[in-house]
């Protein structure tokens, strides 16, 4: 119980009664000029309080009065400067002791405000969001966002029984942003902002826009997180990975959506980042892939979105661990010499309530005009690339995820959504850009700007776009006069690939091309060949029930394309299941099918895709030169009538050369001459028709041996055995 005080009652010298009524309705602008120390009194505010106490260290508890219109407000006058703390005795009796969070100064120091002002403060998250502190000798949560048109913002949750008038904000000067420092507040520690629009109109509570962690949705709110690891032990694989990552380096990358690659519990639950640190991890190894590419982990709503519809940029999605947890997942795949992507989502963002939208109030993170703000194709906002807060809080989150989680890179959504503003709208639905164009200037200058930061910054990482246009020098560095990407999704070579192999093996003579065209431009861009989770979805089935024929034609088909497609110029992409040639369509909420892993055919599919790999990493010849027009040679580019393909593979100096000769018919072609570049004995390294992926076992015993007959523009040549619908490779002994 508390002492009772022999302090004096007085006429009590409250503050002005408009301030104080806006200060009880959570209206008020600069609420620090009021709460707290000033001039010897000390204002507080406490909802929940009957009666208050202000106390000091080797003094008795002064019981401060109580406004007699506004019973939540409470003074205590002639109070000497320092520390103090409050003690409240509620409705039920019950008392407890804190801290006032409106004694303390502020956090943000001159040069953050500088730089948050600017627009430029390239570690943004390190001073937005909610951090875990010591500050003035207590332990606390500091929170701050960005709201410069709110009227007044406060911290919510649970702490003060959702109350806005509780902890209201201090505004940063001219930068836009507010924050406080609240006490005894820890991990764990659910939140959202209540903001007030002009007029003092009250919005929906708001989640954390730079928040390191979320509730599991369908819960919204933020959550007090540490961002990245307590501890990494990945350094050999960081010192190590510039060379895993450029365009002389063997890349295959495995795409996943970690709600759908495996369940457990009877199909219930997706794992965890700790399971999936050992099973996704281990697979990705065991079947020789070089990278792993999550689809967004950064928090979202809707599980049908598959994360491209994200709020919480900042945030790794609880769905399968925490903040800490899924650093441990990433730095489990480096130790074991992985690398891991993931896809970032700066094109769009969703119209919830709780999310980015009209989030002071005012069209902040978007553009106004719907024009220009609003995307059609996916009912989305787009941001407002030109105001420089805007960009820097999404070049920052680029820097976030490569820094505190360490990955390898990202892979961009959307880009062509992003270059061009009349994307998918039509004459009078958008704004040309000041020239008159379509272009979006302003999009192409952030894309620019985060790609030269992201490499900057982070030696040895890539980023890759998803570029469906024929936009120049994507992957071309930004001096040159490109966009600054690593590499570039080569869809051109995706769609005719995919166009041909649905085709019945008795058309394809008519669109030969389709399979040789991607190789007039193939040098114009450090490509990726995509066979990506966009095209099992949506009614498009999976890769196996594209291919046309009987059960044994299309498994031969599936494993005629894979080779081809790893024998191409181009690194590598592959979503799950189609390693093993998953029978049915991706279906984001169950498990892939893995029991079809048992069967012979879909086994034999995964097989050749792990040797494929393997065959791929081993030989410098089939990935050294996948982006230089060096190691290319068409030997038959034109044989039609046969739907026959074959061509040279060649690395640098001494690498042994490969040659690959592919049957895209049923028809097994006994004595098909080839051209060999040199004479001698050529070892059949890969035949995509053996027994052991499924196929019949035909082949050329092991090898083949040259002879002196000009063919195919070489000086030698072989006769050798194309099994139907199958691809071999050679290389010489």
């Amino acid at each position: 119980m508390v002492a009772a005080s022999k302090r004096t009652r007085s006429v009590v010298h409250w503050p002005d009664e408009s301030a104080l009524s806006a200060l009880a309705s959570a209206r008020h602008g600069d609420p620090f000029s009021l709460l707290g120390p000033h001039d010897g009194h000390v204002l507080a505010l406490v909802p929940d309080a009957t009666s208050l106490w202000l106390l000091r260290e080797r003094a008795n508890p002064v019981e401060m009065q109580r406004h007699p219109t506004f019973g939540d407000l409470f003074i205590a006058e002639k109070i000497p400067d320092g520390p103090y703390r409050l003690r409240a005795r509620c409705g039920d009796g019950q008392e407890r002791d804190f801290d006032d969070p409106f004694r303390f100064g502020p956090v943000l120091g001159e040069i953050d405000e500088y730089l948050l002002g600017e627009g430029n403060h390239r570690e943004l998250w390190r001073v937005l969001g909610a951090h875990m502190i010591r500050h003035e000798a207590v332990e606390g949560t500091n929170f701050a966002v960005w709201a410069p048109n709110a009227t007044s913002v406060s911290v919510v949750g649970d702490f003060n029984r959702w109350d806005g008038r509780v902890h209201p904000m201090r505004r940063r000067g001219a930068t836009g942003v507010w924050e406080i420092f609240l006490p005894g507040i820890g991990e764990g520690t659910v939140y959202k902002f209540e903001i007030r629009g002009i007029g003092g109109v009250r919005l929906p509570l708001k989640a954390d826009p730079v928040g390191f962690g979320s509730e599991h949705p369908p819960q919204t709110g933020s959550v007090v997180r540490r961002p990245g690891a307590s501890r990494w032990d990945d350094q050999a694989w960081m010192a190590g990975r510039a060379g895993r990552n450029g365009i002389d380096a063997p890349i295959s990358i495995y795409e996943v959506h970690l709600g759908s690659w495996r369940r457990t519990d009877g199909g219930t639950r997706p794992l965890s980042y700790h399971e999936l640190a050992d099973e996704l991890v281990g697979y990705a190894d065991w079947m020789g892939f070089t990278h792993i590419e999550l689809l967004p982990v950064s928090e979202h709503p809707f599980d049908g979105s598959w994360g491209y519809q994200p709020i919480g940029l900042y945030a790794p999605t609880i769905r399968h661990g925490t903040p800490e947890e899924f650093a441990a997942f990433v730095d489990a795949a480096h130790r074991r010499g992985l690398g891991v992507l993931f896809d970032w989502v700066p094109g769009h963002f969703p119209t919830d309530e709780h999310g980015l939208g009209r989030f002071d109030g005012t069209a902040l993170y978007e553009h106004a005009d719907p024009k220009e703000g609003f995307h059609v194709d996916w009912n989305t906002l787009i941001y407002n690339y030109g105001r420089a807060e805007v960009s820097n809080y999404l070049i920052a989150n680029a820097l976030y995820w490569l820094e505190e989680y360490h990955l390898d890179g990202l892979r961009v959504d959307a880009v062509a959504s992003m270059l061009y503003r009349d994307y998918s709208r039509r004459a009078g639905e958008w704004v040309p850009n000041r020239d008159g164009g379509r272009e979006n200037y302003e999009a192409i200058e952030f894309l620019k700007n985060m790609n030269l930061l992201a490499y900057g910054a982070n030696p040895g990482i890539m980023t890759v776009a998803e570029e469906s246009t024929a936009f120049p020098s994507v992957s071309r560095p930004v001096d040159s006069g490109g966009l600054g990407f690593g590499y570039k999704w080569n869809m051109g070579w995706m769609n005719d690939t995919l166009s041909y192999i649905q085709m019945d093996p008795v058309h394809r003579q008519y669109h030969h091309n389709k399979m040789t065209f991607a190789l007039t431009y193939a040098w114009s861009e450090n490509f990726i060949l995509p066979i990506s989770h966009d095209e099992v979805v949506h009614g498009k089935g999976s890769m196996l029930g594209k291919m046309p024929g009987q059960a044994w034609e299309k498994f031969a088909n599936l494993r005629a394309y894979y080779s081809f497609m790893w024998t191409h110029p181009g690194k590598k992409l592959l979503f799950m299941g189609q390693e093993f040639a998953q029978g049915r369509e991706w279906n984001h909420s169950a498990g892939l099918d893995w029991h079809q892993c048992d069967d012979p055919q879909h086994r034999g599919v995964q097989l050749l895709v792990r040797d494929l790999n393997r065959l791929y990493r081993e030989t410098p010849a089939l990935y050294r030169n996948d982006c230089r027009p060096d190691g290319f040679e068409w030997l038959e580019p034109d044989d039609a009538q046969r739907s026959v393909y074959a061509f040279i593979r060649r690395g640098a100096g001494d690498d042994p050369v490969v040659v690959v000769a592919i049957n895209f018919t049923p028809v097994e072609r006994r004595g098909y001459r080839l051209g060999f570049p040199s004479p001698g004995t050529w070892t059949e390294i890969l035949n995509s028709d053996a027994a052991v992926y499924g196929g019949g076992d035909r082949g050329n015993a092991g090898a083949v041996t040259t002879e002196a007959v000009g063919w195919h523009r070489q000086s030698q040549s072989a006769p050798i055995t194309l099994p139907p619908l199958s691809a071999v490779v050679f290389r010489q002994a």
